[in-house]
């Protein structure tokens, strides 16, 4: 399939490495720069108001000329949700299957994106034919049908990536991995496999998707009144087993949540989800059935269900809200860093009458590969090089391990930063430089216009809130016309704390009426005084840091 000796070989990672979530990874080869995925991250918690994260792509502005392609491996907004922010500053062609470039196209519209976008739909026989590589696709299993792995073909060898994977021995037609085609990649050569490593300190196999569906019609035929089952939207696997469940156990089913209903109508209309038309009712007519009869397929805001059930056991959700006698099926793993409002989600069901079923019986399972499985990854391609991705560090390293146990070395083996490349030249693979890498946050409409200074203010806004203190000056004598007045927000209650507010108020006029007495003064250096001897005097009485925000107007 090689046209041509290729001399340079550069594998970059810009996401995915480090953290969970904002996969994108770079393959150079010679001068020509291939994209593979373009995904987002959800905020951490210290992340106060930012709506998603996504990798910095310095390097590929400064480099556009060079880029040749994106190819995307499945539908999940971990692996597309940057698409659109990548595609406003590259023009290139975006390879992918039908569902995923479906969802991309989607993820658009929601994103508000007026670019054009060039796609082109392959599937797991299509090649194509480019200036300095072949690029071919396989089936993985995933939670989401249509998931491929890339290989790029150079003359050293297939640079493969396999995209999120799991090797389920009962996996349906729409979910089945070639694995015949995994061997004879393997077979004709792979210089460096890049293997998912989310699940990689999980022993043994992930659970069949087979039990799953077993136990979820157990649940239905055993849930005397309504049952509430909350995945997330983008898991078209699990939203299947719901809908078999309740079609074997007489129930219709109302779909609750815009993100959902979206990817709903989207796989369905494709042909990757079936659904008989009589099984579905809107959520309107739910009271026309007896509460045995009914099942409610729902997920919230950015297709995470947790706090659309916290609105619902609170009353307060505008559809639908939790009655006793109603079981809750929680078929979706809790984010990272929201297991603690995951556990007073459902304490708060509990509390509602609801009774839930979550972890404790096998209604949901991981989409990615425990320990076994990577082994039969690598087993199946047996690489020349290894690099673990998507992951936090200590799953690379866990990876990494299972790499030695399958008979590579450590120098066989590349654990990589964001940013970090790595190079094959003259028959040898090494880190040979670094690119620009980082969390761009997306708030609002705004893009990387938030940074540490900002987060950092809202961080202490949180803590120990906010006192403005506005003071207005004549013109010409400078003296005091007005105030000073101190409004707190978040800092202290004001009516509990008169003496406090008071002294303060006080302290700031002592202090503009000693600048003012000089006859010159800078308006800089008097709000600065004002600043650090306000905040002095409140640290000594409460022990609190607020946010000190002088305003001086003259009339």
């Amino acid at each position: 399939m090689i046209k041509e000796k290729n001399n340079s070989i550069k594998v970059i990672a810009l996401g995915g490495n480090g953290e969970n979530g904002k996969n994108m990874y770079l393959v150079e080869v010679d001068k020509d720069i291939f994209i593979i995925d373009a995904g987002l991250m959800f905020p951490e918690e210290e992340m106060l108001g930012i709506d998603t994260v996504i990798p910095d792509i310095t390097y590929l502005k400064d480099n556009k000329e060079r880029v040749k392609a994106i190819f995307l491996t499945h539908g999940h907004e971990d692996h597309i949700g940057a698409l659109s922010y990548v595609l406003k500053e590259v023009d290139v062609p975006v390879y992918g299957t039908k569902l995923t470039l479906a969802l991309a196209s989607a993820k658009f519209k929601e994103q508000d994106f007026n670019g054009k976008a060039r796609f082109i739909e392959v599937n797991s026989d299509t090649i194509v034919d480019l200036d300095s590589v072949n690029v071919s696709f396989f089936k993985t299993n995933h939670s989401i049908p249509d998931s491929v792995g890339v290989c790029i073909h150079t003359s050293e060898g297939s640079i493969v990536y396999t995209g999120d994977f799991k090797f389920d021995q009962a996996a349906t037609k729409l979910y089945k991995p070639e694995i015949g085609k995994m061997a004879a990649i393997g077979d004709n050569g792979v210089l460096c496999l890049l293997s998912d490593s989310t699940d990689a300190e999980k022993p043994g196999y992930t659970t069949s998707e087979a039990i799953v569906e077993r136990e979820m019609s157990n649940a239905f035929y055993n849930a005397p009144g309504r049952i509430i089952a909350a995945c997330f939207a983008s898991d078209i696997n699990r939203i299947q087993h719901i809908f078999n469940a309740a079609r074997e156990n007489g129930r219709k089913v109302a779909v609750v949540g815009k993100s959902l209903e979206r990817i709903y109508h989207i796989a369905l209309d494709l042909g990757y989800l079936e659904v008989d038309e009589d099984l579905i009712i809107p959520i309107s007519e739910i009271k026309d059935y007896q509460d045995r009869e009914i099942a409610v397929l729902m997920t919230g805001s950015q297709g995470e269900p947790i706090e659309a059930l916290q609105k619902m056991a609170k009353q307060t959700h505008k559809l639908l809200n939790i009655q006793p006698g109603d079981t809750v099926l929680i078929a979706a793993s809790p984010l990272k860093g929201s297991e603690v409002f995951l556990f007073k989600t459902i304490d708060m069901l509990f509390r509602a009458g609801a009774n839930v079923i979550s972890g404790k019986r096998t209604i949901h399972v991981s989409s990615h590969g425990s320990q076994e499985e990577l082994k039969f990854m690598i087993n199946l391609m047996n690489p020349k090089f290894l690099i673990p991705v998507h992951g936090e560090y200590r799953m690379l390293k866990a990876h990494r391990k299972l790499g030695l146990e399958c008979g590579l070395t450590d120098g066989q083996i590349f654990i990589l930063d964001r940013g970090d490349v790595v190079e094959w030249k003259e028959g040898s693979l090494s880190i040979t430089g670094k690119v620009p890498s980082g969390n761009v946050l997306v708030d609002g409409i705004g893009v990387g216009d938030v940074g540490n200074i900002v987060l950092r203010d809202r961080k202490l806004l949180s803590q120990d809130g906010i006192l403005i203190v506005v003071v207005t000056l004549t013109k010409q004598e400078k003296k005091i016309a007005a105030g000073p007045e101190i409004i707190s927000r978040g800092f202290v209650y004001v009516r509990e704390s008169e003496k406090l507010m008071d002294d303060s108020t006080k302290l700031v006029r002592d202090i503009v009426e000693r600048n003012t007495a000089k006859g010159s003064f800078e308006w800089a250096s008097l709000k600065q005084e004002i600043r650090d001897e306000l905040n002095r005097y409140l640290f000594e009485k409460t022990k609190r840091r607020p946010m000190i925000l002088p305003i001086i107007m003259e009339v």
